[in-house]
């Protein structure tokens, strides 16, 4: 039976959905990362882009928004109703905007990873740092391992998974026959979309398949894992296809590649929250990771609340 397991963590919401035993979806929810999608609000446009684009300031320092299309005759600083249709993006250090749309209706909250994974109707169980770790016992940190090394192993073979600006890619390897590696590749590839939440344009690099049975085969076999909706090329006759998703959020890679370091301050205070009795008030961590956490001190205190205990984070001493 799946399930979705959720934490309510310090600085971030984690939701796993889990079922005989491993992670088919992973998602990560940073604190104050932008509005979500989904949100309505009242915006005032501060500059036109182009002839139908244009920028907008989001209410309650939300931060800003790109909206196309603008509504006919609208004028610099007047307001309008948007949603949010995507979230902002980091990309190599760059943040991409939220897009958004005209809209109607009352303004509302986009919904948060809580209220999404509670309205696809699989049973969710709310974990809590003094129970057992269901998230490692299903395979949590190996997933975040994928995301930031790219590594993702299958029956056979192996895939290079890499996050660049234009498009997240895959790259198969593997012993012959190709046929066969690239079907059980094509499955590796449609798993690892959707345990990672890729969306945009997504690249596999398959072996050279040596006739058109072989690569209409590898690409029905992708067809059949990767559920819709979704466009895709053919495998051309250098191995090559690409998908299409709809991209509304960072996926996991992206999310964690954006912010390394932040990442991992929140894994530690992960770490840190599930210590059992006699919780120590000291905790020591990698340097830059130190650092982090002195700039964000509501998230310590917010450890302390939870543990009982005045915790602090020290810098491990250099080799």
């Amino acid at each position: 039976m799946a399930e979705w397991l959720f934490e309510a963590g310090i600085g971030e919401a984690r939701a796993a959905l889990v079922s005989r035993g491993r992670i088919w979806k992973a998602r990560i929810e940073v604190e104050a990362s932008g509005p979500h999608e989904g949100m309505i609000a009242r915006a005032r446009l501060i500059e036109r882009t182009g002839p139908r684009t244009g920028k907008v300031a989001l209410p309650d320092r939300q931060g800003e928004a790109l909206v196309e299309p603008l509504p006919p005759g609208i004028t610099q600083r007047a307001s309008l109703t948007i949603r949010i249709v995507r979230e902002g993006i980091v990309e190599r250090g760059r943040r991409r905007l939220p897009k958004a749309v005209p809209a109607e209706g009352a303004p509302r909250p986009g919904p948060t990873l809580r209220e999404r994974i509670a309205a696809t109707g699989i049973p969710v169980i709310d974990c809590h740092a003094h129970q057992p770790d269901a998230f490692e016992a299903a395979g949590w940190s190996e997933v975040l391992d994928e995301a930031i090394t790219g590594d993702i192993a299958f029956p056979g073979g192996w895939l290079r998974m890499a996050v660049t600006p234009a498009m997240t890619l895959f790259d198969v390897d593997g012993a012959p026959p190709h046929g066969a590696l690239s079907i059980a590749a094509a499955h590796a590839a449609a798993q690892a979309i959707e345990r990672h939440g890729i969306g945009g344009s997504i690249g596999i690099d398959f072996p050279t398949l040596a006739d058109k049975a072989e690569r209409n085969a590898a690409a029905a076999a992708l067809d059949a894992a990767l559920p819709q909706p979704f466009e895709r090329t053919a495998i051309n006759g250098f191995g090559f296809l690409q998908v299409v998703r709809r991209r509304i959020r960072a996926s996991l890679p992206e999310a964690i590649l954006a912010d390394p370091v932040g990442h991992a301050a929140r894994a530690a205070l992960r770490i840190a929250e599930r210590v059992p009795p006699p919780v120590p008030d000291t905790h020591i961590v990698p340097e830059p990771v130190a650092r982090w956490l002195a700039r964000r001190p509501d998230l310590t205190d917010e450890l302390t609340r939870r543990s009982g205990v005045a915790a602090r984070f020290v810098a491990e001493e250099p080799r």
